[in-house]
This record gives C-alpha cells, structure tokens and sequence, in this order.
C-alpha cells in the first residue's frame, strides 16, 4: 500500500507541478489583488506537498513510523491549502460567468488559465494520496 500512495503522490505532484508551472508563466508572482491566490499560499502547498513526499521516500526506505505519521501531517496541511485555494478558484470562476460592464476585457487571474481537466484530476489523485497515505499510517495493507 505504501508503494500505491507514493504512485498516487507522485502523479499529484506531477499534475500539481503542472498546474505550477501556468500560474507562474501567467504572472502568478506578479498578482496581488484579493480574491486571487495568493504567492505564499501556492507556493506553501507546493513546497510543503515536496517536502512531504520526500518524507514518504524516506519512510519507504527506513520504515520509519514517526517519518510516516509526519508525512501524513505534512499532506493533511497540503490537503486544506489545496482546498482553500479550490474554494478561491471556484469563486473567481463563478463570478468571471458574471455579466462584465466594462468595455475592456480583463486579463484574469492566473489560476483561472488552469486547465480544468487537470484540477479534476490533481483533485482526485490528492483525495487518493490523502486515502492510501492514511491508510498505510493505520497499518491497512502490511507493510
């Protein structure tokens, strides 16, 4: 089970990394205006989701139950900052539906450039991540 979780964490991180690598090439960095997601909080679950599955790599080679149980920590913060900023996406995206009065078209927040197959997706390869890391910390599926 521990070798499903690092697959299903790797194919997250792999998607996330996509997902990335638009907002910054739309001006991600640049954007400061409320309602859009925010530097710290993009980077934060990138960096935190990285260092947790490097955690995970570690509990593999070392069967470590303190390095697992961080790790599951490590993805449960990733899992709330994932959500807060799907929550903030949702919301642009449902008010960008919304008759504009101006003339000009808006450029748009960065994340809205995201394509939305690959947040499905990223979505339920974190849910599956979150779901085999848990279990695996329990003891389901030996070891």
């Amino acid at each position: 089970m521990k070798w499903a979780a690092l697959i299903a964490w790797v194919v997250t991180a792999g998607l996330g990394f996509a997902m990335l690598a638009v907002w910054l090439k739309r001006g991600g960095m640049r954007q400061s205006a409320s309602g859009r997601i925010r530097p710290p909080l993009i980077l934060s679950h990138f960096l935190l989701a990285a260092a947790g599955l490097v955690l995970w790599i570690v509990y593999i080679a070392d069967d470590s139950d303190t390095v697992k149980w961080i790790a599951f920590g490590a993805l449960v913060v990733v899992a709330l900052l994932g959500w807060t900023m799907f929550f903030i996406w949702a919301k642009q995206r449902s008010m960008r539906s919304q008759p504009v009065e101006s003339a000009v078209p808006a450029v748009g927040p960065a994340e809205q450039h995201f394509p939305i197959g690959v947040i499905a997706l990223h979505g339920l390869a974190a849910v599956t991540t979150v779901v085999l890391v848990f279990l695996t910390a329990i003891g389901v599926g030996g070891s």
